[in-house]
């Protein structure tokens, strides 16, 4: 029965993205540096990420660690395509094809990358700039830290 609402939720994620109206993605590479480092934990770059016009970068870091309502916040605003490669990068096949259907390759291999496809690390040191590798790499650090606290009896159901 649990998986069912699984699947389920999974299904609602995969429909309601491929509604939204996107906003480009496209930002330089001392910004992308700039988010892994918010991603990885630095406070002051993600206060300075939501003061200078980049909510969406804001957001996703908090998506990245889990919080519904910016997950919430990127499905409404027009940022389907990050949430969908943060939700491919916890395993959800539906945001993996969703991604792909969509031409959303690079977001697709972060998202493999974490996932710890070699092959997708290998397609990103090939076909994309360092900073996009450095981001994968963040993402994977935290979403590897978050896994483990959740299978940790110590640390059960903490999101870091």
């Amino acid at each position: 029965m649990k998986n069912w609402f699984k699947k389920k939720k999974r299904e609602i994620i995969a429909s309601e993205m491929s509604s939204t109206q996107l906003q480009r993605l496209d930002y330089p590479a001392k910004i992308v540096i700039a988010w892994s480092k918010a991603i990885e934990g630095n406070d002051d770059i993600m206060l300075w990420l939501k003061e200078n016009g980049y909510m969406e970068l804001f957001m996703a870091t908090y998506a990245i660690y889990l919080k519904d309502e910016a997950r919430n916040w990127l499905q409404d605003n027009g940022y389907a395509h990050l949430l969908a490669m943060i939700n491919a990068a916890e395993g959800n096949e539906s945001a993996q094809k969703w991604l792909l259907v969509h031409d959303f390759e690079l977001l697709y291999h972060i998202a493999m990358a974490v996932e710890d496809e070699q092959s997708s690390f290998e397609w990103l040191g090939v076909n994309a700039p360092a900073d996009i590798f450095l981001l994968a790499k963040s993402i994977k650090y935290v979403k590897d830290k978050i896994e483990e606290n959740h299978n940790d009896i110590h640390t059960f159901r903490v999101d870091l």
